[in-house]
């Protein structure tokens, strides 16, 4: 089908119409939305892609979305920065704001002409079946991607927790402290309840608690900027008895200890700007810092009062939440430990002191974050699977439970028996990532868009295009930069989302 030919339809009665006008005319969008793909229920009111009409608020949306971009990345935040400085660090964060926003338009923009909320059709009616596959293709592939290293923090981080605040021995074989069984009591007894609802809305809750939970992760980080001295000790390799560690005060000793290494306080100055050999390797990761577009459509589609500028607000709200968020975590973290930071914060906290009560309520709550965000990113792998394999067909529960549990089941095998599974899965990331936040939405968006209305040498599809080409460039970055950490045997290029 040709772009210019997108915008109009043929209605029952024989006469043609203009999709876009319609839509201005309907905010709903509900008749455009139903050609050619939705069933329109024997001459009653077409249904929409989830058989209801959108009822979640504006709260939640946001809630929604903004739990769909947080991810365990932000644990990696202030070791970026140290390796950027805190000016290039907030001129890149800055830069993948508006470039996620800007991409959310782009798709917003595509949905409203033709009038479809789902990343997979807009795929088949710019490229047709092809465009549909691959978009499916790659939310499949990211989406299992993300649910899996979720999966895996669980299953390596919760033992550590459990073990650190039961104080119990490291060779303990209690089951309590496998990571095997915690992950499928997880997946079992929290995300498969999630998963199963119809409406993607009702997360809005447990996403609102999520959020919370990493505000909580915020505050203690700033906490713990003006209670840590710097320069620090890793106090857990001068005890006998590592046990002991848990009754040093930092606040106490931290005043004997910085007289003691005046000689050793070199690192303790935050730095503007920096380049070294790691710099490169930490735009990749706040390039998919912001990662959400495989959410957008369907919360798009259940956002109560639908029009294409409230679901834009919706994003604007939840990016700069969390941009807010990820400058100040990794700000105060980084002015923690300087250039001593890792590349997962919480583990630097640990060093200094490993049966801290208030960093382990931190590790908890993120991992209660990370498990509450899984269902979240099920929701568009569930709707990807049935665009491709039963794209006419209407809701139906069976199918709907069955694909969660096939899902989580796959998930929770590759985490249990291949742990190793997550360089392939970076391989993965590297490849879709930058098809659904670049280069897919500008190649729609250029497809879609009518010749008459946009020209191919018009502004809006020239930048569109080199939207998408910065999108091949990052792949090709990402890429290398993996390929480098596999041949050297380093692992300099810490995940992303």
């Amino acid at each position: 089908m040709e772009p210019a030919q997108s915008e109009m339809s043929i209605l029952p009665n024989g006469k043609s119409h203009d999709l876009a006008e319609e839509i201005f005319d309907d905010p709903e969008g509900a008749t455009a939305e139903s050609e050619e793909f939705l069933p329109t229920g024997g001459g009653k009111k077409p249904v929409r892609f989830t058989d209801f009409e959108g009822k979640t608020s504006f709260g939640m949306s946001v809630f929604n979305l903004g739990n769909a971009i947080m991810g365990s990345g932000i644990l990696g935040l202030s070791f970026a920065m140290a390796n950027t400085g805190i000016l290039l660090f907030l001129f890149l964060l800055t830069a993948v704001a508006l470039l996620s926003l800007y991409s959310v338009h782009l798709m917003l923009k595509s949905a409203g002409v033709v009038g479809i909320r789902a990343y997979e059709q807009l795929g088949q009616r710019a490229f047709g079946t092809p465009g549909k596959m691959a978009a499916g293709i790659a939310i499949t592939l990211q989406n299992v991607g993300a649910m899996s290293s979720y999966l895996y923090i669980v299953k390596s981080e919760f033992p550590l927790v459990i073990q650190a605040f039961l104080k119990a021995d490291d060779t303990s074989s209690e089951w309590y402290l496998n990571g095997n069984y915690l992950v499928v009591l997880v997946s079992v007894c929290i995300i498969l309840p999630l998963a199963l609802m119809k409406q993607i809305g009702y997360l809005g809750y447990t996403s609102g608690f999520s959020l919370s939970c990493m505000v909580f992760f915020l505050t203690a980080v700033i906490y713990k900027r003006f209670q840590i001295p710097c320069p620090f000790e890793d106090y857990t390799s001068n005890v006998t008895d590592v046990h002991t560690v848990s009754n040093i005060s930092l606040v106490d000793h931290g005043h004997a200890y910085h007289n003691a290494h005046m000689d050793d306080d070199s690192h303790c100055g935050p730095r503007l700007f920096t380049i070294n050999s790691q710099t490169a390797y930490t735009i990749p990761i706040l390039a998919f810092a912001f990662v959400c577009h495989p959410e957008v459509l369907p919360i798009y589609t259940e956002l109560r009062n639908p029009t294409q500028k409230r679901m834009q607000n919706v994003s604007n709200v939840s990016i700069l939440i969390m941009y807010t968020m990820y400058f100040l975590a990794a700000l105060f973290g980084y002015l923690t430990f300087y250039d001593k930071v890792e590349s997962e914060l919480l583990h630097t906290y640990s060093r200094i002191d490993p049966f801290d009560t208030l960093i382990l309520c931190v590790r908890l709550a993120v991992l209660t974050a990370v498990t509450l965000t899984v269902p979240i990113v099920l929701f568009p792998v569930r709707r990807a699977i049935q665009q491709m394999v039963f794209p006419t067909s209407a809701f139906n529960w069976l199918r709907h439970v069955a694909i969660a549990l096939i899902i989580l089941t796959f998930i929770n095998m590759l985490v249990i028996f291949a742990p190793n599974i997550l360089g392939i899965f970076g391989i993965i990331g590297a490849t879709s990532a930058p098809c659904l936040i670049f280069i897919f939405p500008a190649a729609f968006y250029i497809r879609i868009i009518p010749k008459d209305k946009e020209p191919m040498n018009s502004t809006p599809k020239i930048v569109a295009m080199a939207f998408a080409a910065l999108g091949v460039l990052f792949m090709f970055m990402s890429l290398s930069f993996i390929i480098i950490d596999w041949t050297t045997g380093s692992s300099n290029a810490g995940g992303g989302h």
